[in-house]
């Protein structure tokens, strides 16, 4: 948009390119919008420039000096909004509000306020020295911030926390002077916001409506820099009849953290959609948009929004992404030292195809980015097709699908194959088209790695073999398929020997000579695991290479079963094997294991 106006200005021979690159030097270094940097620099008039932006948004202008606006119309807008986009409302007929605005182009702002009071907008020009003097003059402050650029919203401490102490681990040195209260204290952080939150209405009465922005957004602030202390994964915001619940994907298992009125969830959602640049005014479809929110100065975490429609109004889900929180080195996910040298050495493989199957939420991205990032090096290619791309890698090239324009899985692949690649990640392998496309590039010299949702590595080829795909190309071109699951790590600050009956542990797996040292524990709750016995996730992992044996079996079309049993005849360790591992370590429950992995036929 700045570039834009700058060219325009240009073209209508009323700045030179010279003053505009000065102009976007400062801006660059300093913000700001590029038509007050150029009359701050004397490059234009502040008149003149009101009266091309007049033209070319095809809106009115307006001299704000002239007229006297009625306090009642003011106070329509909550000063928060006035300072934040620099406008001031100036007349209001019927459902349409009149807002003097130095940017009407900002299709934000102009949403955003069309959400806080109910009325429909109207934008007119304005002079920004114009619109400051009549804030100050008609409100009695100054005028202090922007809107964002885009998505991105700078969170300090005092702007969510009601109480508790520093915590520098969250937002470094600078984090400011209190942090965030913990999710048992959780309902505290309504605190303010309902108390002042009496009139949430998706329209308002011609009184007006109280300043909401504040407590909402603080409220909204609580929600997401929570999640992220207490390591959640997701967050879901689900309303129903009678009660707006709050909950967080701890571990892996949902938890409710706070059931709020229904009153405040229009006001709420309406919020997040806002800060992900979705349409507040659709309600009727599902929608998805991201977050980038900076914790102070040091930290940036992403949040991938999901709306979608449910009976008592939109019920959204945010996927939480920190890069913080991830680890890249294949070391420290929870191979053992076999399995992991198999994995390597399939990844290092100059051609074929690496598959990783699990349930969403394995862990499955996780691992193909660490093996992306250890064979990353500057003499190699490597591309990737996700849906979404939820981490920025650097040195390897990333492709965002968009279906509605045809820029699938499928189409992606095509096209990486004209772009010189060496390796080549494909997000899922959802149909024949994909799987035929990514065989055949790892037939011809390519390293392909992709997912699958199966149970467990074997089913891997049948389900291949069901999309269509021919036995022998998937026997000649599939060179490792690794199944992953992740369970809950038991609490290390309240760990002890769990009793077991014998006739449990045998059901499980373990083996009767076994039985007399095995010693397994549990966590007894406390409050550093917030009394669930458990802390953190380990992941178990079944990774079977196609040795030749295996792929005779699969030339023959051999059950699954049949594959299993050769596999694991040749050293493979089964999930559930995997599992009892973890338990003998102690690093994990036998309740765990039993939930998460299928047992082994004998």
């Amino acid at each position: 948009m700045t570039g834009r106006l700058g060219s325009l200005l240009v073209k209508a021979g009323l700045v030179s390119d010279e003053d505009v690159r000065k102009a976007l030097k400062i801006q660059a270094k300093k913000g700001g919008r590029l038509g007050s940097i150029l009359i701050h620099l004397g490059f234009i008039e502040e008149e003149k420039l009101l009266t091309f932006l007049s033209r070319q948004h095809g809106v009115p202008a307006i001299d704000l000096s002239t007229i006297e606006i009625d306090p009642d119309i003011m106070k329509l807008v909550p000063i928060g909004a006035v300072k934040k986009y620099r406008l001031v409302p100036i007349k209001r007929r019927g459902t349409t509000l009149t807002l003097a605005m130095a940017d009407p182009g900002d299709v934000f702002a102009i949403d955003d306020v069309k959400f806080m009071t109910g009325y429909n907008i109207e934008p007119i020009i304005a002079t920004e020295s114009g619109i400051i003097a009549t804030i100050k003059q008609g409100y009695g402050e100054d005028v202090g911030g922007s809107a964002p650029k885009d998505n991105t919203f700078l969170i300090e401490a005092k702007d969510y926390t009601l109480g508790g102490e520093e915590d520098p681990d969250l937002f470094g040195d600078d984090g400011g002077e209190e942090s965030v209260v913990s999710v048992e204290d959780f309902d505290s952080v309504v605190g303010d916001a309902l108390d002042n939150v009496d009139v949430v209405d998706e329209k308002a009465d011609d009184a007006g409506v109280q300043d909401v922005e504040a407590p909402i957004v603080k409220l909204v602030n609580g929600i997401l820099v929570n999640a992220i202390k207490v390591g959640a994964s997701d967050i879901h915001i689900e309303p129903f009849e009678t009660v707006f619940r709050i909950r967080f994907r701890i571990d892996g298992t949902l938890r409710t953290v706070m059931n709020l009125p229904t009153k405040i969830k229009s006001a709420v959602i309406s919020r997040l959609k806002i800060m992900s640049k979705l349409d507040i005014a659709e309600r009727r479809l599902p929608q998805d948009g991201r977050i980038k929110l900076k914790l102070g100065k040091k930290r940036e975490v992403d949040f991938r929004v999901s709306s979608l429609p449910c009976l008592f109004g939109e019920k959204v889900v945010m996927r939480i992404l920190d890069k913080g929180n991830l680890t890249l080195d294949l070391t420290k996910l929870g191979f053992d030292e076999k399995p992991l040298q198999e994995f390597q050495n399939a990844i290092h493989s100059p051609y074929g195809m690496v598959l990783v199957t699990g349930p969403t939420g394995s862990g499955k991205t996780t691992t193909l980015y660490s093996a992306l990032s250890t064979i990353n090096t500057q003499d190699i290619n490597i591309m990737t097709a996700e849906d979404p791309v939820e981490y920025n890698l650097l040195g390897i090239n990333q492709v965002q699908m968009k279906d509605n324009i045809g820029l699938n899985f499928s189409a992606a692949l095509r096209a990486f194959l004209r772009q010189d690649p060496d390796v080549v990640m494909v997000g899922e392998i959802r149909d024949y088209e994909t799987a035929e496309i990514g065989i055949k590039a790892a037939l011809t010299g390519h390293l392909v790695l992709s997912t699958l949702h199966t149970n467990d590595a074997p089913s891997t080829v049948n389900r291949l073999l069901n999309m269509g795909i021919e036995p022998f190309l998937v026997a000649s071109s599939v060179v490792l398929i690794l199944a992953q699951r992740l369970v809950r790590r038991i609490c290390t600050k309240c760990k002890e020997v769990a009793p077991s009956k014998p006739t449990a542990l045998t059901r499980a797996g373990f083996k009767e000579a076994e039985l007399e040292g095995l010693v397994v524990h549990k966590g007894s709750g406390c409050d550093h695991c917030t009394q669930t016995g458990y802390k953190g996730r380990v992941a178990l992992y079944e990774v079977m290479p196609v040795t030749d044996d295996i792929r005779q079996l699969i030339l023959q079309g051999a059950t699954s079963d049949e594959i299993k049993e050769k596999a694991v005849a040749s050293g493979m360790k089964t999930l559930r094997v995997s599992g009892l591992d973890k338990v003998r370590e102690g690093l994990t429950t036998v309740e765990e294991v039993l939930d998460n992995t299928m047992a082994d036929i004998r």
